[in-house]
């Protein structure tokens, strides 16, 4: 069986550090599972920065939703929404994934998803985009978007 090989009860999440992508029961998701190629923690709870190749493996081929931060060091309403997404990163490790893309570095990314202004949050599921939020939000709205568009 390949990791494209659906199971049920299980999600395909890719690992924040080699981005293999890895089978994890959902119901031992909780139990901090380990990358079997790099062994590094596979929901680790923290933002991950990605790039193109690490774009494809979290967002498009995971099958663990995915919010993503378009972001650049010199905003101010970026850095603010840092520790924000941190804590929804560590809080909801199991439930999704945080990442962020820095649009400086990462400009080909931001093109392909029309980012206009940052931040912007777009929420992703196999691929698809779930929902998109611009602008700074607290950690009350980012929490109740979040639920209404997991649903």
């Amino acid at each position: 069986m390949n990791a494209d090989t659906p199971v049920t009860g299980a999600v395909l999440v890719a690992c924040p550090k080699c981005h293999s992508l890895v089978r994890v029961p959902e119901a031992r998701a909780g139990e901090h599972p380990k990358c079997p190629r790099c062994k590094a923690p596979i929901l680790s709870g923290e933002p991950v920065a990605l790039d193109p190749v690490s774009f494809a493996a979290h967002v498009e081929r995971a099958t663990l939703p995915v919010l993503v931060d378009f972001w650049a060091p010199w905003c101010g309403p970026c850095r603010m929404m840092a520790p924000v997404l941190d804590r929804v990163a560590a809080q909801r490790a199991t439930e999704l994934r945080v990442a962020k893309v820095n649009t400086d570095e990462q400009p080909q990314l931001a093109g392909r998803f029309g980012i206009r202004s940052i931040p912007t949050l777009i929420l992703f599921r196999e691929g698809r985009e779930l929902a998109r939020q611009s602008g700074a939000v607290d950690a009350g709205t980012l929490g109740r978007w979040l639920e209404r568009a997991l649903v």
